[in-house]
């Protein structure tokens, strides 16, 4: 099969996103062909393009699709020809109509969730299921904040931490963006460069400040999640959205009260096979039971990625981003 595929030969900006027309092989013995039909956009495959994270060059970008199996290697036992899958990790490579896949980094997806769908959740949606259930869960009626709540992973996690009975504080980038976290769920949204956001956090948890903050903002909103923690709360920090967090002082934990920090990466939870299933299983009844909605706020045809990232970078977007080939 012919595809079209992405990739970069120097890190840098959204300019050097090339484009290539490659002749796929026959997978390999545990190897599948699938045709993507969606593709999902998100901020780890820019801290790849920039060399924040490092990876070999040249290399391929993008983690999230989904699509149609095409074709199995001889030792494949979980899918077969015509059937859907969809990926969110692993080997970098999604940006493409179709490439071929290792089959342990695959998961099957269930009848009524389509393909445009699942590239618009999945690596976001896994994100969300393992930063509310594993990393730092809530305590139902406990508040929770949100930096960046009206974007891809913010929306998904406001839903789902109410979904816990958890109370959110969102905050957003612009007054546009305040409607889409309230609808989403958050009881107060704020606007993320407030010079007074740590006082009205307090002032809505009645003084006492969060439980946890899930924070994939980074370096922006570093000093105000610290500032608007209870004591012996957690601040997740998942995300570099505006850089990452640097020079973390510990006596600042212990100065508002014994804090703690973390610094997830949703592979490490997804990385046993047993807990990756019953995340993705999660992830699925949570959108087919309706508390999780999906909002694609954009889409790009699949080669104009680079105008994607731009966008991305620019925090112009809303919700989940897909690039359709």
């Amino acid at each position: 099969m012919r595809a079209t595929q992405a990739f970069i030969e120097q890190t840098g900006g959204p300019e050097v996103i090339q484009w290539r027309e490659v002749d796929l092989p026959a997978p390999g013995p545990h190897e599948v062909l699938i045709r993507h039909e969606a593709v999902g956009l998100n901020f780890i495959d820019t801290y790849l393009r920039t060399g924040l994270y490092p990876m070999r060059l040249p290399g391929l970008l993008g983690f999230e699709a989904a699509g149609v199996v095409e074709a199995v290697g001889s030792e494949v036992t979980r899918f077969k020809p015509g059937q859907r899958a969809a990926s969110f990790g692993g080997t970098p490579g999604a940006y493409a109509t179709a490439r071929i896949a290792k089959e342990a980094e695959l998961f099957p997806l269930p009848d009524g969730i389509d393909s445009q769908t699942a590239a618009a959740v999945f690596l976001k949606g896994a994100t969300t299921e393992a930063l509310a259930e594993r990393v730092a869960p809530v305590p139902e009626g406990g508040w929770a904040l949100v930096p960046a709540a009206a974007g891809g992973v913010g929306l998904l996690l406001v839903q789902w931490l109410k979904a816990r009975g958890v109370r959110v504080i969102g905050t957003v980038g612009s007054p546009e963006k305040v409607v889409l976290a309230l609808d989403a769920g958050a009881e107060q949204v704020f606007l993320s460069d407030d010079p007074d956001l740590v006082a009205k956090v307090r002032e809505t948890t009645g003084g006492a400040g969060v439980r946890v903050s899930y924070d994939g903002v980074g370096a922006a909103s570093w000093q105000s999640s610290l500032d608007s923690m209870a004591p012996r709360g957690t601040v997740v920090s998942f995300g570099n959205a505006s850089g990452p967090v640097t020079g973390v002082a510990l006596r600042d934990l212990a100065t508002r009260g014994s804090l703690f920090v973390t610094r997830p990466g949703v592979y490490d939870y997804y990385r046993d096979p047993a807990e990756a299933l019953a995340g993705a299983a999660k992830l699925w009844d949570m959108v087919a039971s309706g508390k999780l909605k999906i909002t694609v706020g954009q889409t790009y045809p699949l080669t104009e990625a680079a105008q994607a990232h731009r966008d991305l970078e620019a925090r112009k977007t809303t919700g989940s981003t897909l690039l359709l080939p």
